[in-house]
């Protein structure tokens, strides 16, 4: 299948993905090691990106598989797009890769398989290009997690100390990475765990279930603080805790209301509705908050995706048709400027989140300007009555 405009193909339907913190996970050579504060990485050249996904356990000819891809350097007016040859290509046997949390400091990158979890490590080939990087099974790392079925939901926490997996059976699990040491347990055989997602602060963790409300935990005392009623029709999709400008945080929920997809937006401290809008006539199949919080994502069913301000949740990009299938998965670069966004169609897409700059005049100047080809018109047209009506 051909790539569209800024999308690229890996030969496998994508499930889950994430852009990598290469500036935690890229060493300084030996020599610049002593100079460098390691408490401030030095800046990669490229930016990078973890892809899971695959045919699954049928055999369809399609492969299981985790790949690492550059970002290419955008020429001027090309639309930016990773590299077609993946810098890492890791075959997963018969395990789909179905969810993926990359660790935020570098620890490595905890998948979600059907059976379980495995997290598995990077490596950096001694003496070879510092950017070819290696993932390796760790499998101690995460044992209590290896068999514990599908888990729809993985996430670390912001700074990487928390863990949190909630699983097809509807079990939610909560640890201190990384001794693995339980904090919170919840089974729920009646629901699934559908997302979760950490305040940046690491106080709470939201958690949405395929029934009832959301609900949140105060991660202190590990105790539930809030249930989050849905209203008649809704159902509940994803969660996001955002930043404000002010230090403050606010959670995002998205749901389906009827024909409406829809996002909600939570005060976190009383935790009662501040607001909410309807986006779209198209299911929501992928959200994700962009790191400095002033931007939200959607991806629908029908693989459109939308970029829109986190304050006032108007439409800032829209790219109708960005993918041929249902958009998998979003995930917001570091610095917020570009989002991914993936497909059951195989493809990964970089998507820049800056307005498209405006080519054409204002519906004034085209005003003014008709205005003014008439008058020349008619000048030119009756001049010589013009010029006999001036004073002589």
């Amino acid at each position: 299948m051909a790539p569209r405009g800024g999308g690229q193909t890996y030969g496998f339907p994508i499930y889950c993905a994430s852009w990598l913190p290469l500036a935690h996970i890229l060493k300084p050579p030996a020599d610049d090691a002593a100079g460098a504060d390691a408490s401030s990485p030095s800046p990669p050249s490229r930016s990078m990106v973890a892809l899971g996904g695959g045919g699954g356990e049928g055999k369809s000819g399609v492969p299981n598989a985790l790949v690492v891809a550059a970002l290419e350097p955008a020429a001027a007016g090309a639309p930016l797009a990773l590299s077609p040859e993946p810098v890492f290509r890791l075959g997963t046997g018969e395990q789909v890769p179905y969810r993926m949390s990359v660790h935020p400091r570098g620890d490595g990158v905890l998948c979600a398989f059907p059976n379980g979890c495995r997290l598995l490590r990077w490596e950096l080939p001694e003496g070879e290009d510092t950017h070819e990087l290696v993932l390796r099974s760790d499998e101690e790392a995460v044992l209590m997690l290896s068999d514990v079925g599908l888990q729809l939901a993985v996430s670390f926490s912001g700074v990487g100390s928390l863990l949190a997996t909630g699983g097809e059976d509807g079990h939610l699990r909560v640890f201190k990475w990384p001794t693995m040491e339980s904090i919170i347990e919840e089974p729920d055989s009646k629901t699934s765990v559908k997302d979760l997602s950490f305040s940046s602060d690491e106080k709470f963790l939201a958690v949405n279930r395929s029934g009832g409300p959301s609900r949140v935990w105060d991660l202190k005392s590990t105790q539930a603080v809030a249930n989050l009623p849905r209203e008649a029709g809704e159902i509940f999709g994803f969660c996001r805790f955002c930043n404000k400008p002010d230090n403050s945080q606010i959670l995002f929920v998205t749901a389906m209301q009827g024909d409406y997809g829809k996002i909600i937006s939570w005060n976190t401290t009383s935790w009662t509705r501040i607001g909410s809008k309807k986006i779209t006539r198209e299911a929501i199949s992928a959200f994700a908050v962009s790191p400095d919080g002033t931007l939200l994502a959607i991806g629908t069913i029908e693989g459109s995706i939308s970029v829109l301000g986190s304050r006032d949740m108007r439409v800032l990009v829209k790219v109708k048709k960005a993918h041929l299938g249902i958009v998998t998965t979003l995930a917001f670069s570091q610095d917020s400027r570009t989002v991914l966004s993936t497909s059951f169609d195989s493809t990964a897409r970089v998507t820049s989140t800056a307005p498209p700059k405006s080519t054409g005049v204002s519906l004034w100047s085209m005003i003014l300007a008709i205005i003014l080809a008439i008058l020349v018109y008619y000048y030119t047209q009756h001049k010589e009555d013009l010029l006999a009506m001036l004073p002589q």
